[in-house]
């Protein structure tokens, strides 16, 4: 798992690519958990996340939780098939705010 962060008027976009599974998941939840305590709004694209296991929707889970605290916005963004999947047995696709 990769990811990257632009910022633009305070608004985080982080990119997420990659496999995010139990090695990788604490890299992609520093990473989420410091534009939610920086930022005004974090938008996270999943769109090339090819695989992601509990602990990486645990990651996103505790984000968002964070996010909804700090009344911060917290939106996922085209997300992958295989994410959405993912998300959708858990049924947390009804929990996320998913943009297109």
């Amino acid at each position: 798992m990769e990811y990257r962060v632009d910022i633009n008027d305070g608004q985080a976009i982080v990119y997420l690519t990659g496999e995010i599974d139990l090695d990788k998941s604490p890299a992609a939840r520093a990473a989420l958990l410091h534009c939610v305590t920086q930022h005004s709004a974090v938008h996270v694209d999943m769109s090339a996340v090819d695989y992601i296991d509990s602990s990486g929707v645990a990651s996103l889970v505790e984000a968002l939780q964070k996010a909804r605290s700090r009344k911060v916005e917290f939106h996922l963004r085209q997300v992958s098939p295989a994410t959405l999947k993912v998300l959708a047995l858990a049924r947390l696709d009804r929990v996320f705010s998913i943009l297109d």
